[in-house]
């Protein structure tokens, strides 16, 4: 099994000491009163925007602080190619952070909440700001939990016009929708650049937003003969990407 992952407000060589780190805060109460971890143990430190170091435990002390020590140095992993967005409609419920949950673990590289017109949920004021905070949250510790070092960015809830607005700059385009007369897995797509896909609500993409995306430049795709839900259509398709695009390979 590969090294817990704990997250770093900063890490970049003038972060650490003598060639060490000292992990304290959230996450070295985590690392020393959850893991129990010790000495001569392995971790990997990320500041979730590409930055890493793999790191040996050197002592633990008292309830909430690490010594690491880094004899690799920090290290940086490039973004991925082609960048994959999902545009998220609002799920009902907590299905939302299932959706961020699911498509961080298979590696999605970033994140837009939409306010389609036919959501049911509507993120309005401080609850809005609450739910946002738990996407972003979700995004954060599944990163952590699928080892990654480089987490999705979750942007601020979109309206259709500034999805629209995304899907014109993307260099491909496409909504899950069952009018899509071709599969998402036979389409042709770029090397680098930009992939954005759009998964619509439960009570799906209305007509005047597909109308808008399409002047946007983006078709309707499908997936396969089933409809699947609005939380889990965005790692589907994720995934089918992933793999078109050698990102898996």
């Amino acid at each position: 099994m590969t090294a817990p992952v704990f997250v770093v407000d900063s890490l970049r060589p003038q972060d650490l000491t003598a060639g060490a780190y000292v992990l304290d805060g959230p996450e070295g109460r985590h690392a020393v009163s959850v893991k129990r971890l010790r000495a001569g143990e392995g971790v990997v430190l990320t500041d979730g925007r590409g930055h890493w170091a793999e790191g040996v435990v050197q002592a633990a002390e008292g309830k909430d602080r690490l010594v690491v020590t880094v004899p690799g140095g920090v290290r940086e992993e490039p973004a991925e190619q082609p960048r994959i967005t999902v545009v998220q409609a609002l799920p009902k419920g907590d299905r939302g952070e299932l959706a961020v949950e699911t498509m961080t673990e298979v590696g999605v590289d970033a994140i837009v909440p939409w306010a389609a017109s036919r959501c049911i949920t509507q993120w309005k004021g401080e609850r809005g700001l609450k739910a946002l905070g738990k996407w972003r949250a979700t995004a954060r510790e599944a990163g952590k939990q699928s080892r990654r070092v480089r987490f999705p960015d979750v942007a601020d809830a979109a309206t259709s016009k500034q999805v629209a607005s995304l899907l014109a700059d993307a260099d491909f385009a496409a909504v899950l929708h069952e009018s899509g007369d071709a599969p998402l897995s036979g389409v042709e797509l770029p090397a680098a650049g930009d992939i954005v896909l759009v998964v619509g609500p439960e009570g799906g993409v209305s007509p005047e937003e597909l109308a808008l995306f399409a002047e946007a430049g983006a078709r309707p795709y499908r997936l396969g003969r089933s409809v699947l839900r609005t939380s889990t259509a965005g790692t589907a398709a994720t995934a089918v990407l992933l793999s078109r695009t050698g990102r898996w390979s």
